[in-house]
């Protein structure tokens, strides 16, 4: 299964979002830069996070992204599910149905084995996405990432977050 480069981009930022001051923000900007990517392409994915609840947009001049909810409530499966939807990976299209051979619909009452095999899969996989806590991620990387790596994401963090009279952060 391959999922987008949009998903990896979105948990990065939502990570870096993690690490700043309670009631801050960041632009979209500052975000796609710390990325090297496009910041119209990030903007798509910010806003889809965004729709789901799991960041706040905050509007004008000193405006930006915040976490919507603590890093402990937002599941890797919450942002996989926001940037990519709720479809399963694997859709079935029926082609044991086709070919030179064609039966009749009463010769295939049960269900495809294999679309039951890769939604059971799909199943298992996103049960465990969703045990996998941004928090964790966060703690991870703090305690075992390499100390430069740490603090120049603690230090871009310093740089571009803007502060805010007011924090809707929901515990």
């Amino acid at each position: 299964m391959k999922l987008s480069e949009g998903v990896e981009a979105a948990i990065h930022c939502a990570v870096t979002l993690a690490g700043i001051e309670a009631g801050a923000t960041m632009p979209g900007a500052a975000l796609a830069e710390q990325f090297g990517l496009s910041a119209s392409y990030l903007l798509k994915h910010l806003q889809a996070l965004a729709s789901a609840d799991i960041l706040e947009s905050v509007p004008g001049p000193a405006g930006g992204y915040r976490l919507a909810r603590a890093p402990e409530r937002i599941s890797l499966l919450d942002i996989v599910l926001a940037v990519e939807g709720p479809q399963p990976a694997f859709r079935c299209g029926e082609i044991r149905r086709n070919g030179p051979v064609k039966l009749p619909a009463n010769a295939y009452v049960k269900p495809c084995g294999i679309n039951a095999a890769m939604l059971r899969a799909e199943k298992a996989y996103r049960a465990a996405l969703a045990t996998e806590k941004l928090s964790d991620i966060v703690a991870d990387f703090m305690t075992d990432a390499d100390p430069r790596s740490v603090a120049a994401a603690c230090a871009f963090v310093e740089r571009h977050q803007r502060p805010q009279k007011t924090s809707s952060l929901k515990q």
